[in-house]
């Protein structure tokens, strides 16, 4: 299925423009992160590789819209965003306007990896403003909810996964700033607290699923990828927001979580250079995701706060950058991934893990952005030598532009206009349990949908099915 997804079109948007690509000082990490950019459109598929891509596109091409940037909130606000950022551009296309959830049949917390991108789209088209409101709204008052209040990763049961940490929670800092929210940057710092009171393992690292149907207590490399990551976005959203300004006391909380398993990380084995993909079992190989994703970590906390991440997470970092370089194939592919469908799958992904080449992209971002703030040593400049031109700074021939194959419409419903809970379709049967109504039947199931004074129950109108 990989290798059939690789062959699809990747031709039809070409990057020109000062609107689309912002220039930046682009370093020599050691690899070609514009080819794994590159290779990660090509092949993701699933909502959350989709967000996750956009996250790092928006990092590798408009750094200046990234909360990693020197000012994210001009004046306190969300930027005014052109809608034709390539990055956004990428995202738009699998974003749901007109349902409670930006994209459908998922996770809870994988299609909020699109929140952010849908807030930014929504600075020039405020259709996407309603659209991140319902995803907010789906996963704070309508999503399984675990014993102590954490919100569940799954919505048939109430189950954690550190997975979600990089998916809900930045989104929902980010929607703060854009709704002027202190009360709900509070409440996504309180919610970290409860997903790590149930994740977390011993001293420092987090296990990866706890709850009744995917149960996972390892240690997975990703996993603690993905819950460091996500802290980190919120960290520097809460940061450089003039309105949690005062949560001093919040930040640096988080700082100390985040040094948790970056501290564990670095007290790991490593298999070939990498980290396992369970840090705490020798049984398993070395693999480039989870070791991208913590490395780009250590490189954004040693800018943040370089007296509490000094000089000995920042070589840990080159090291494993140094290594992860090694592992690119002519293809643009870093080997060996685990297989990001199935973390316990013993066999390594040597087809391209969609994830794994978007974490080689916030590895290459955070180390850039690292060298440029004067915290990480620049490296020397690299020159390879081409017949008739001479030497060539090899930087230059990193920086070339991504393309994709842009889909005519959203996945998932065409919803098109709010229509009666009661017609066309959904034929009364609603979710009432939620700020906004959407048809739990017919062909608008997932549809948005509107009630009248007859409605009467949490699922059915007063006026149908016999009442």
């Amino acid at each position: 299925m990989k290798s059939a997804r690789r062959t699809l079109a990747s031709s039809l948007l070409a990057l020109v423009g000062s609107s689309v690509i912002a220039a930046a000082a682009e370093v020599d990490a050691g690899y070609d992160a514009f080819q794994a950019a590159q290779v990660m459109v090509n092949i993701a598929s699933h909502s959350w590789e989709w967000g996750t891509a956009a996250e790092a596109l928006l990092e590798l091409y408009n750094p200046e819209l990234s909360v990693f940037s020197a000012n994210p909130f001009p004046n306190g606000a969300v930027p005014k965003a052109s809608g034709s950022t390539f990055a956004l551009t990428y995202a738009r296309q699998f974003i749901n306007r007109n349902s409670q959830v930006l994209v459908g049949n998922s996770a809870v917390g994988d299609p909020a990896s699109l929140g952010v991108s849908a807030i930014l789209l929504g600075q020039s088209d405020n259709t996407y403003i309603g659209a991140a409101s319902r995803e907010a709204d789906y996963l704070l008052n309508n999503a399984p909810k675990f014993s102590n209040g954490a919100i569940s990763h799954r919505p048939d049961v109430a189950e954690i996964w550190a997975d979600n940490m990089a998916m809900s929670f930045p989104f929902l800092a980010y929607l703060a700033v854009q709704n002027n929210d202190a009360g709900l940057m509070q409440t996504v710092f309180t919610q970290i607290g409860l997903q790590r009171n149930v994740l977390k393992a011993g001293d420092l690292n987090w296990r990866h699923i706890i709850g009744p149907q995917s149960q996972d207590p390892g240690l997975w490399s990703t996993g603690n990828g993905w819950a460091s990551y996500g802290m980190t976005r919120v960290l520097y959203t809460m940061q450089k927001w003039s309105g949690s300004s005062g949560m001093t006391s919040q930040a640096a909380t988080l700082k100390g979580w985040i040094k948790e398993i970056l501290d564990g990380a670095m007290r790991s084995g490593t298999d070939g250079g990498l980290l396992r993909n369970y840090l705490n079992d020798n049984s398993w190989f070395g693999e480039i995701s989870g070791t991208a994703l913590m490395s780009a970590v250590a490189y954004r906390m040693a800018v943040n706060d370089p007296a509490m991440f000094g000089q000995s997470y920042i070589s840990w970092a080159d090291a494993n950058r140094k290594t992860l370089a090694s592992k690119q194939g002519g293809d643009g592919i870093f080997r060996p991934a685990v297989n990001p469908l199935n973390w316990l799958d013993k066999a390594k992904d040597n087809d391209g893990s969609p994830e794994g080449q978007a974490f080689a992209v916030n590895l290459y971002t955070a180390y850039r952005d690292c060298v440029n703030a004067g915290i990480c040593q620049k490296p020397a400049t690299t020159t390879i030598s081409s017949a008739g031109i001479g030497p060539v700074d090899l930087v230059t021939t990193l920086i070339a532009p991504v393309t994709f194959s842009e889909m005519p419409d959203p996945t998932g419903i065409a919803c098109g206009g709010v229509q009666s809970c009661d017609t066309n379709g959904c034929n009364g049967a609603f979710s009432g349990n939620t700020k906004f109504p959407v048809c739990t039947a017919g062909d608008r199931k997932g549809c948005q949908c509107t009630t009248t004074d007859k409605t009467c129950g949490a699922q059915q109108s007063c006026d149908l099915n016999g009442v």
